[in-house]
């Protein structure tokens, strides 16, 4: 397995201390701090392995202190309820003694019954765009050293934009993006664990959606996640190409809010995603926030 992906599936799997109480480490991506996505894939870690035969469907969590990489992290799981057909659970996630995160979660049983869902975009496929990584030195010596780190650390997985944001000087245009992803190397088949690694990276290219209106250079603002939903439709794997489609309808009171939705290549709707993030103009803002792409851990300050 490539050395990148198997770093990941390390990081999600955490060490039990006790029956409901699991431990975790963090890993640096080139963000100031931890990734809020790495917490939340933890924490439904945590969630998943005190569910049997049941798989995640929905998840509502909201960011409350920035993380430590240097402190490891404890998840506190709270069984809420076992029912006939769905199972609930609620994370705490700790460091210093106090709560970072706040998950909730619910599982079901397999259940059929009739289906619909929404048409998937109409965009290029992945084969034709170019992997975000893919930057020019000459592109990377134009932004700030601290940023760099971010589009230099090499990364489990591939992002594809349709259409290639202008990093140095972005234009205004309408709130909507598609990017294509997936993990650069093949995964065995546990659905629990591409759910987890979906939460993982669903955290990934939302609240700048947000800012695609105001054509502000994204390391001039002060940016991190506020809360995070999450809605599992239908079975999904992590290692073949899923379009994120997001789009951002408010940005008011330094907060900006945005949707994902998540098909695979032959247009199956498999996730649904809901944000809302603080969004604060201020010149030098990225110091201690985050970059394109890759929300910071912790509510506003």
């Amino acid at each position: 397995m490539d050395t990148r992906l198997a770093e990941l599936l390390q990081l999600l799997d955490l060490e039990r201390l006790e029956l409901n109480l699991f431990r975790g480490v963090s890993h640096d991506i080139g963000v100031p701090q931890v990734f809020g996505g790495q917490v939340l894939g933890q924490a439904l870690v945590a969630a998943s392995r005190t569910v049997e035969d049941r798989l995640v469907h929905s998840l509502h969590a909201y960011f409350l202190r920035r993380g430590d990489f240097d402190a490891p992290i404890v998840y506190q799981v709270e069984r809420t309820r076992d029912g006939g057909s769905f199972t609930s659970r609620r994370v705490v996630a700790i460091q210093h003694g106090q709560p970072i995160l706040t998950m909730s979660s619910s599982f079901q049983a397999p259940e059929p019954g009739s289906e619909h869902q929404a048409s998937m975009p109409d965009v290029p496929p992945p084969e034709d765009l170019a992997d975000v990584g893919e930057l020019s030195a000459k592109v990377l010596e134009q932004v700030p050293e601290k940023v760099r780190r971010f589009f230099e650390h090499q990364r489990p997985f591939e992002f594809r934009h349709v259409r290639p944001p202008d990093y140095r000087k972005p234009e205004k245009r309408e709130p909507v993006k598609h990017v294509w992803f997936r993990v650069v190397d093949r995964l065995p088949d546990d659905q629990a664990l591409h759910r987890c690694l979906l939460a993982y990276v669903s955290d990934y290219h939302l609240l700048d959606t947000a800012n695609l209106p105001h054509g502000q250079p994204w390391f001039e603002l002060q940016m991190a996640s506020i809360d995070h939903a999450l809605w599992f439709h239908r079975e999904l794997r992590m290692d073949e190409w899923l379009l994120y489609s997001i789009d951002s309808p408010s940005r008011s009171g330094a907060r900006g809010f945005a949707r994902g939705s998540l098909f695979t290549r032959d247009g199956a709707l498999v996730a649904s995603v809901a944000q809302e993030g603080l969004i604060r103009e201020r010149p030098g803002g990225w110091q201690g926030t985050r970059p394109p792409g890759a929300a910071a851990q912790g509510g506003a300050p």
